[in-house]
């Protein structure tokens, strides 16, 4: 199994994410968005399968502090978006896991942390 979480260390969200994960003996690689970037490549990658509005954090700080200007280029092209979650990692919406489950041979792409699903999806 080849995970890898995507997030910043110090996000509550994160931590309950890394329980769940350790309490399933899942091993995963962290990637810290605040010390390591993200590239458009991945950010693409998963707006493509989860779609803009799932990865898009707009209920963050880092959102509101976005020029209205910022916002409504946003909004208005999914590019102008990636480029801004590239820039601005805080705005991706935290967990993002990735990777693929060996015994399963079965892609793996979850945005935002759901107790119950990464029970399903882990157990």
């Amino acid at each position: 199994m080849t995970i890898t979480i995507y997030g910043i260390k110090s996000c509550s969200t994160m931590k309950k994410a890394f329980n769940k994960l350790d309490e399933l003996s899942v091993s995963y690689e962290f990637h810290d968005y605040k010390k390591q970037g993200v590239d458009k490549e991945a950010v693409q990658r998963w707006v493509n399968a989860l779609g803009i509005d799932k990865v898009l954090n707009k209920r963050g700080t880092t959102w509101r502090k976005l020029t209205d200007e910022q916002k409504s280029e946003a909004d208005a092209s999914v590019d102008a978006a990636i480029a801004l979650l590239v820039e601005n990692t805080s705005m991706i919406k935290r967990p993002i896991v990735e990777g693929q489950l060996a015994d399963k041979n079965q892609p793996i792409l979850l945005c935002g942390f759901d107790e119950a699903e990464f029970e399903r999806v882990f157990g």
